[in-house]
């Protein structure tokens, strides 16, 4: 094992057991409280041959889900032709389980419904299911209210009564692979064919931003191994259209989660289902396409409206709230680009054709959306979501009083230095080229899937002298540096989108120490390490 790994490791406090995670580790699925009532549910439905509707989401997170318990049911013994899964239309439903779930579980004669990814605070809906004698089992990972609703089984590791704190960290798609996890352990499933799972685990983890560690450092794990293997004729094909070249969490992150989350900004979520769930790559070939033609669209849309925010300004309030006439779907990625440029947390609202103003919220450090928006319930219309992530409806008469009432609330929790969330750390100082080599990168990735709690490794260059500064690109606003350490060994770094301080450096007056993340560069068969810039400290330009 590399030296310069093991100092990595040490810093950061891991064990051998983190680089060899244990399938047989996870925790037992039964842990989660209406685990055992579920399961005895489904093999009732089985038996009797029931009708079964999976109600999922729109996002990647919702429809991994949506496929993976389809799959768990179709192995655990329902019968296809009595599987069906819906999926609410963003712009028409909004999030969680809509009304014309009660019109369709009655006329297709449905006798248990299963949600993913949703449900936990769909008490009418599943009362309206109830009086129609039929069964609703919950499995989700939102924040809940005091009182569940009442279905058969709620299956929630944020339970307010029954809490599982170990599994907190689970996307949509961890709660329903947990779900399949205690199949498997009953015999309804085949042992270790849920294992097949594992590649939807993984995307809906990563894309649903979910921390890294403990019970998903598992099953990310084996998810990227799945993955790497995948049976799903659908995930090739993107994949091939996407141009990826490495399966990690960076390919996941920005090739094909955005791809897959396309569909359900702009479209129809059925569009990825129906890739993922694809029998064959001529079935999943012009799905894949549609995917790629949609997500260019969704760049356009995103870049369009973020520039119209800029270029008015966001105004000096602690959380940006902005509101106009942008496609419903891509407000939540423009929030989020408005954190990263202005370090503030941000709601971005639009227009919609009946009056009301639906917005999605983005925030990172102390500032917790959900309970913000708790805090302006007198002001909204409905709303909820993560700390990090939330959505709301606004009437047009109550933006202002929502804006006051947001900000007041920030104003109010008196946070400090949340600046420090967007610092980067470097895990390790180097000053010798010679430590990174293909071998060492061979070991960074025995680390991955990377993501928030396990985070890839930024190391600083100290001691290193900057000899050639070249800007790239058609529009010349990415950046490549040229690097000599003390003992003349060279390293190429990159940086896409550098501000203007980075493309204005001089090699022969700056002196710098570069935050950088390693990278691998395969030309004609020879592998060599680069690097991408992540920061830099400027210590002396004349």
């Amino acid at each position: 094992m590399n030296k310069l790994f093991i100092r990595l490791l040490e810093q950061r406090g891991l064990t051998p057991s983190f680089l060899e995670p244990r399938y047989e580790d996870l925790t037992d699925p039964y842990t989660l409280h209406d685990m055992d009532k579920a399961v005895n549910r489904i093999a009732e439905a089985v038996k009797a041959n029931a009708r079964v509707l999976i109600y999922g989401d729109y996002d990647v997170d919702g429809v991994t889900s949506s496929t993976l318990m389809a799959e768990a049911l179709t192995l655990a013994g329902i019968q296809p032709d009595h599987l069906e899964i819906m999926l609410p239309d963003r712009f028409a439903d909004g999030y969680g389980m809509s009304p014309k779930l009660i019109t369709r579980a009655k006329s297709h004669h449905i006798d248990l419904v299963i949600t993913v990814d949703c449900g936990s605070r769909n008490h009418a809906i599943i009362d309206e299911l109830n009086t129609a004698n039929i069964d609703t089992i919950v499995t989700d990972h939102h924040e809940t209210e005091p009182e569940m609703p009442a279905a058969l089984a709620v299956i929630n590791p944020h339970r307010k009564d029954r809490p599982t704190e170990n599994l907190q960290n689970l996307a949509g798609v961890g709660v329903a692979f947990k779900l399949a996890q205690a199949l498997a352990k009953r015999g309804l499933i085949p042992s270790g064919q849920e294992k097949w799972l594992l590649d939807l685990v993984l995307l809906g983890t990563i894309c649903d931003s979910m921390t890294l560690t403990g019970e998903n450092r598992i099953l990310g794990s084996y998810g990227l191994k799945v993955l790497a293997k995948t049976r799903r004729p659908g995930l090739t094909e993107l994949m091939r259209r996407a141009g990826v070249k490495k399966l990690n969490t960076e390919s996941i992150g920005f090739q094909i989660g955005p791809r897959l989350n396309a569909a359900g900004r702009l479209d129809t979520a059925e569009l990825s289902l129906n890739l993922l769930r694809a029998k064959s790559a001529l079935a999943a070939a012009p799905l894949a396409e549609c995917l790629e033609i949609l997500n260019k669209k969704r760049k356009t849309e995103q870049n369009s409206a973020t520039r119209e925010i800029t270029e008015r300004g966001v105004g000096d309030e602690p959380v940006i709230i902005e509101s106009g006439k942008w496609h419903e779907g891509i407000i939540g990625i423009v929030a989020g680009r408005l954190v990263e440029e202005y370090h503030k947390p941000a709601f971005v609202l639009t227009e919609t054709t009946d009056g009301v103003f639906k917005g999605s919220g983005r925030s990172f450090g102390d500032f917790n959306l959900a309970e913000a928006l708790n805090f302006a319930k007198g002001s909204i219309i409905g709303g909820g979501g993560h700390a990090g992530a939330a959505g709301v409806k606004v009437a047009q008469d109550n933006l202002y009083k929502f804006r006051e009432q947001i900000n007041e609330y920030y104003r109010s929790l008196h946070l400090v230095d949340q600046e420090r969330y967007f610092s980067s750390r470097a895990d390790l100082d180097v000053s010798d080229f010679a430590d990174f080599t293909p071998e060492f990168l061979a070991d960074l990735n025995r680390l991955e899937p990377f993501g928030p709690g396990n985070e890839e490794p930024i190391f600083r260059l100290r001691g290193i002298q900057l000899t050639g500064v070249t800007r790239m690109g058609a529009e010349r606003n990415h950046l490549r540096l040229d690097l000599r350490d003390a003992h003349g060994r060279y390293l190429k770094v990159v940086a896409f989108f550098a501000p203007e301080q980075w493309l204005s450096l001089d090699p022969q007056f700056d002196r710098i120490e570069p935050l950088v993340k390693l990278t691998e560069n395969d030309f004609n068969g020879v592998k060599s390490v680069e690097a991408r810039l992540v920061d830099l400290e400027l210590l002396q330009s004349a």
